[in-house]
């Protein structure tokens, strides 16, 4: 019996590795990978089929299927492509509009997924470069960067903000404030704040006079309204958490279903085409990702990780929450951060326990240092990835050197600031 449990425990390491090693070198497959390593661990018996669907977080999937479902239809309504011409024609010069445009994304992404919210403003900044006839690299650089920046903000903003709500048994409004503290949202806001001069800085030279743009004709205001009342929604069910633990996921789910039905009815999209359309390779890849996690957990891997990282800070909760937050930041610069996210959540709380300490000031640390660390270079995030993507279509190729150029001292900022912030309230 011991010396099966030790093949497991050995075999499950050996799986989850070789998945790591290949969502990094084989990023376009990582669904396929994932689920690959899911369904192995399933077939050689390292994890049961009832432990493997325990482990897959349901109420991070509902969030985030949801959460697609309404960014496809905000995206065909135009209203977001409205504001920002708005507030293109109401800039001064090239500079502001481009810091405005930035902070509009910053300002959408915390409540859609980034690489939604990419899509919805580049289109208006791309016309803006061509209109001007000026090189539009940076512009779309700061625009990803600043989805990625504020999808840390709210549960809804982004997936890694999804797993860590769901795993520390946040609600929506506890993300504004929480035990009765100021809570991450208002540490990331910070960040946006010091790093609003890093992208002064990097835009301040472009002076061109604005002329007026025609402003785009919304086709409908009821998607905005449903993403309000879907927040507003959350926000109250924040109330009755502890009797309905999965109301977060449901709630999105019923509104995004509400938002492809509509869309439907218009005559627009038939309700197959919405469903079909929507991300299913992350969607897999999440599942793929919690049975891979949970194995480790099964096998015992994440409580012997968790012991060994609280043995090797002993009482120095600082210097705990410090490698913590770095780390997460280096490493997320190259590595997705879903899957490392969901690997460190587990450690994080079992580092926690074995120190005696409130698990808040980790998780919040450990969410800042996944999430921005991707804003250093164009892989470590989906949204940089996005906005690479469509500059590559439109004849620009961007660089590694030309992206953290922008993206390090933006990250820099943004996480120093953040991380002060963060020690100070729940040290």
């Amino acid at each position: 019996m011991i010396h099966g449990l030790l093949d497991n425990r050995v075999v499950a390491l050996l799986i989850f590795f070789a998945a790591y090693g290949c969502f990094i070198f084989l990023p376009a497959r990582r669904m396929l990978v994932a689920l690959s390593a899911g369904a192995l661990l399933l077939l050689i018996g390292v994890v049961s089929p009832g432990a493997a669907f325990s482990s897959i977080n349901w109420n991070v999937i509902g969030i985030f299927v949801g959460n697609l479902m309404i960014a496809d239809v905000l995206i065909e309504s135009r209203a977001p492509a409205f504001l920002a011409e708005i507030i293109v024609d109401r800039s001064k010069n090239t500079a502001w509009a481009i810091i405005f445009i930035c902070l509009l994304t910053g300002a959408i992404s915390a409540f859609v997924d980034n690489v939604a919210t990419v899509l919805l403003i580049a289109p208006v900044a791309l016309a803006l470069a061509k209109k001007l006839k000026f090189n539009p690299k940076k512009m779309m650089i700061g625009i990803a960067i600043s989805s990625n920046l504020q999808g840390a903000a709210t549960l809804i903003g982004d997936t890694p903000s999804m797993m860590l709500g769901t795993a520390a048994g946040m609600s929506f409004t506890d993300f504004f404030w929480y035990q009765g503290k100021p809570s991450i949202f208002f540490a990331v806001q910070l960040g946006a704040l010091t790093s609003f001069f890093v992208l002064y800085y990097v835009f301040r030279s472009q002076r061109e006079k604005l002329q007026l743009i025609p402003v785009e004709k919304v086709q409908s205001w009821f998607p905005t309204i449903l993403l309000v009342s879907l927040i507003f929604t959350l926000a109250g069910a924040s109330f009755f958490k502890a009797q309905f633990s999965h109301a977060a996921g449901i709630i999105c789910l019923v509104a995004g279903t509400i938002a492809l039905v509509w869309q439907a009815w218009r005559g627009k999209v038939s309700l197959a085409a919405g469903l079909k359309s929507l991300d299913y390779d992350t969607t897999f890849f999440l599942v793929g990702i919690f049975v891979l996690v949970g194995s480790l957990t099964t096998t015992g891997w994440i409580d012997m990780f968790g012991q060994s990282l609280s043995g090797m800070v002993g009482s120095n909760v600082f210097l705990g929450y410090t490698i913590i937050v770095f780390v997460s930041v280096v490493l997320s610069a190259f590595v997705d951060n879903i899957p490392y996210l969901a690997a460190m959540l587990p450690v994080v709380t079992k580092m926690s326990a074995a120190m005696q300490v409130n698990p808040t000031l980790f998780y919040f640390g450990l969410l800042l240092g996944a999430s921005l660390g991707g804003n250093i270079t164009p892989i470590g995030a989906s949204a940089n990835i996005a906005a690479c993507g469509m500059l590559k279509k439109e004849g620009y190729t961007v660089r590694f050197g030309e992206f953290t150029k922008i993206g390090l001292p933006f990250t820099l900022a943004a996480v120093l600031a953040a991380y002060l912030a963060v020690w100070f309230v729940w040290r």
